[in-house]
């Protein structure tokens, strides 16, 4: 299987067809409703009830080192939010006797384990096409073919420890391979319901982490609408399961993704340490020096990885993605057709939807918090100005600076670049100007809960931080205890606000350290604009004039993607050729060694993701750096740089 590229977000779907519609909604599944009353039909099976899959128990039955398991690919009616609330039916994996699953079965077994898996087809018209019932790494293995009401059944060797993914298609498609723009997608619909873990555990390894599947259902509602459901575990956001964890706990996360799109998935508030990654056939495990921090991990389709993280604060966080039209209201069922983003509720059981899962930490016996020392006070404004480029608004976050506030429709696209020092506490005062409310969140940053700016959900019982009303402030507490680059950018009406301007960087220095633009240059990616199309901007521009370097010292180049979707590449070239830098931090952590090594200058970065590099210019004269978006039409900056 090549490996799997779809890297467009769910985008707002226009009108489609009655016609499209109808031949879609019969080829692919049945429309999705509310739960009511149905008569039953004599000598008609119901339809069964998919019951969400948490991961926790293996399916099977393992004996004297084989797992004989039994899956039917049947029928089934998912309701992927509240156990009343609309559903679809979809083609779901079951096994022999038990309920449907999704997402499918989990397979989990000990290295050198052989497995016996009997496939049925109970679908009454569509062929079934199997893949990853084979030894890993099992690259170029042959999918089952079931046409339906076929059965068979097949024998392998488990293969080498790792997290990996098996899935079904219907027809011949394989969806994981598809390299095809939304508007290819929205002609098929997305079904990616029929995927599951398959988990191969090395001699004495633990057993006690939690595994995470993420799948996708989307197709056409009626003329005017696309539904779609989003969902970790078999459930979406509110619907998820809740997480429960003590401060001093050892998390590990085994994330696997079942669907055909990118997924930046970013924990709120810690770093997790990334100990393997996969492409879902295969698995590579970092060696203990490899391993690296991460506060967002992209994970392109079919892929996996193993993390590890220790909560050191409790309260509750987040771990979503960071894709926004994966986690807004757009991502439900309930809300399909919905186009408006103005009137999202104040917390996050209500703003968000889709692909989150929520944590909750208690305090373990004897925590207490560390002191804090005098805070530094800023004061941040969030305004709304005259736009100028094709988004209908520009808001935007802008610093005091002096004595005087500043002008209340004066706006900086992007928000002002904030520059604090490691260790020193920091108040920052935000206070909303706009007629709407809005939150702020410290993307990265290592800090208290209630400051983490998800508004009702951020703090810890009923102690829960508010949105920002209008003409309202909020105190976000800060602690920095490293340096690097961040991003703090709002976290309510995202699609909204975010398209609009606000977002910014944060720099953190080493105590004694001043920054200095003329060596230390940040570039910070967004939209302008929630439509997708040639809205692609950097530090607020398109485009920009020429920018002078200094010869002969080293100077660091920082970026940022804070764009609502897509994925960036940043590249730094002198004429046709790339030229070299080092790769330094990645999300504000120092990358180990193996990693900060000098290698071509080119790097990609998912929705938010910070990168940052060192560059000595090897000679004076032209370079050039181009930044290009991905997705359907992709856009280009371009900046020379003259090295004087």
């Amino acid at each position: 299987m090549a490996e799997p590229i779809v890297t467009s977000p769910l985008y707002r779907f226009p009108p489609i067809s009655i016609p499209i519609v109808v031949s879609l909604l019969a080829a692919l599944s049945c429309p999705g409703g509310r739960r009511s009353p149905e008569p039953a039909t004599p000598g008609v099976r119901p339809i069964p009830t998919v019951k969400a899959n948490d991961n926790r128990i293996p399916g099977g039955r393992l004996r004297d080192g084989t797992l004989k398991i039994n899956l039917d690919v049947r029928m089934a009616r998912w309701y992927p939010e509240a156990d009343d609330g609309p559903f679809v039916d979809v083609a779901t994996f079951a096994e022999e006797g038990g309920a449907p699953r999704i997402p499918a079965p989990l397979i989990r077994v000990p290295i050198g384990t052989t497995v016996v898996a009997t496939l049925r087809n109970s679908l009454a018209d569509s062929t079934v096409h199997v893949h990853g019932l084979a030894t890993r790494p099992s690259a170029g293995a042959k999918p089952i073919v079931l046409v339906p009401g076929e059965s068979r059944s097949v024998t392998f060797v488990a293969g080498s420890p790792g997290t990996y993914l098996y899935y079904a298609t219907l027809g011949s498609t394989n969806r994981y391979a598809l390299r095809l723009p939304p508007p290819e997608l929205r002609k098929t619909g997305e079904r990616e319901l029929l995927s599951g873990a398959f988990v191969v555990d090395s001699l004495n390894s633990r057993t006690d982490d939690r595994i995470l599947v993420m799948n996708i259902w989307a197709g056409p509602e009626d003329a005017a609408g696309y539904k779609r459901a989003l969902a970790i575990n078999g459930r979406s956001w509110p619907y998820t399961e809740r997480f429960a964890a003590t401060t001093g706990d050892s998390l590990r996360w085994r994330v696997v993704n079942g669907s055909a799109r990118n997924h930046p998935m970013h924990l709120h508030g810690f770093y997790f340490r990334v100990d393997s990654r996969g492409t879902g056939n295969s698995d590579s495990t970092y060696s203990l020096m490899d391993r690296r921090l991460a506060v967002t991990e992209s994970l392109a389709p079919a892929q996996t990885m193993a993390m590890v993280w220790s909560p050191d604060r409790p309260g509750n966080w987040l771990f979503h993605c960071h894709t926004v039209f994966h986690v807004t209201n757009e991502a439900r069922l309930t809300s399909s057709g919905q186009e408006s983003h103005a009137a999202h509720g104040a917390n996050a059981l209500e703003h968000m939807a889709g692909l989150v899962i929520g944590i909750s930490v208690r305090p373990s016996p004897g925590f207490s918090e560390s002191p804090r020392g005098v805070a530094r006070k800023l004061h941040l404004f969030v305004n709304e100005g005259t736009p100028t480029g094709t988004a209908p608004r520009a808001l935007s976050y802008v610093l005091q600076r002096g004595a005087r506030a500043p002008a209340r429709d004066s706006v900086e696209i992007p928000g002002t670049l904030l520059v604090m020092t490691k260790d020193e506490p920091t108040n920052i005062t935000v206070v909303n100007r706009l007629n709407e409310p809005t939150a702020v969140h410290w993307h990265g940053l290592e800090l208290e809960s209630f400051s983490d700016g998800v508004a009702g959900w951020s703090g810890a019982d009923t102690v829960l931080a508010p949105m920002i009303a209008p003409r309202d402030s909020f105190v976000a507490r800060l602690t920095l205890p490293r340096s690097g680059t961040f991003i703090y950018h709002t976290h309510l009406n995202d699609l909204d606000q975010l398209t609009s301007g606000l977002y910014g960087a944060m720099v953190v220095l080493e105590p004694g350290k001043q920054f200095d633009s003329s060596r230390d240059h940040v570039f910070v990616t967004g939209w302008d604009g929630e439509i997708p199309g040639n809205n692609f901007i950097v530090n607020g521009h398109k485009a920009a004039p020429p920018m002078d370097l200094a010869g002969g010292v080293t100077h660091r180049f920082r970026f940022v993607n804070i764009g609502p979707a897509v994925a960036i590449t940043a590249a730094l070239r002198r004429d046709t050729t790339i030229v070299k830098w080092r790769r330094r931090a990645k999300d504000g952590a120092d990358l180990p060694a193996s990693a900060a090594r000098i290698v071509p200058a080119v790097q990609r970065l998912d929705v938010g993701e910070t990168f940052d590099a060192e560059f000595t210019p090897p000679a004076a004269g032209e370079y050039t750096l181009m930044v290009t978006g991905g997705g359907a039409a992709p856009h280009r900056y371009v900046r020379k740089i003259i090295v004087r």
